[in-house]
This record gives structure tokens, C-alpha cells and sequence, in this order.
């Protein structure tokens, strides 16, 4: 009812699927108790600060996910870029049947 009211859609899964939601709603416990619960805010400003700095501060560049082989979220996407590693590390281009 409330979120008819809000016009959202509570779920983009199907009714009883557990998977769907699972990587949000585990973000979402994880700012629920490493955050909210620790902190009261007197604005919605300070609030919104707050968010920034535990998002971007702390939980992409420094805390492990299990779902992410125990990388954060920010070494998890530069261990599976290319243009990341170092240049000795990278696949050589096919420059056809040159013998450089």
C-alpha cells in the first residue's frame, strides 16, 4: 500500500523469489547496521553526507564482499579490467603474421 502510494515498485522479481534482491538487500543490511543504527541525524543533509562518505569512503574502495572473492567492490572491477593492470601483464595485440 505504501508504495503504491509512493508510485514505486517494491520488487522487480517474482513473488517468493529469494534471489532477486539478494547482493541489495544485503547492501542494504550491511548500511543498516554499519551505519543507521550507529548514528541519529539532525538534517536530511547530514544524512545524505553521511551516505556519501559510507559508500564511497568505506564500502566500494575498502570493505570485502564475500560475493566478490573477498575483494572490495573497487579492486574487484580493477582485477577483471584490462586497461588496470600494468602494461607487462597485458595480452600482447595480434598484429597478424608479424615477426616483431
Amino acid at each position: 500500500m505504501r508504495c503504491r502510494e509512493a508510485g514505486v515498485r517494491p520488487s522487480m522479481g517474482s513473488v517468493g523469489d529469494c534471489f532477486d534482491n539478494a547482493m541489495c538487500e544485503s547492501f542494504f543490511a550491511t548500511l543498516e547496521c554499519e551505519l543507521l543504527d550507529r548514528r541519529r541525524f539532525h538534517t536530511q543533509a547530514a544524512a545524505r553526507m553521511a551516505l556519501f562518505e559510507f559508500i564511497e569512503g568505506w564500502y566500494n574502495p575498502h570493505r570485502r564482499h564475500s560475493a566478490l572473492d573477498y575483494l572490495s567492490p573497487i579492486n574487484y572491477e580493477r582485477s577483471h579490467d584490462p586497461s588496470s593492470q600494468p602494461q607487462a601483464l597485458r595480452r600482447p595485440l595480434n598484429r597478424g603474421n608479424s615477426s616483431c
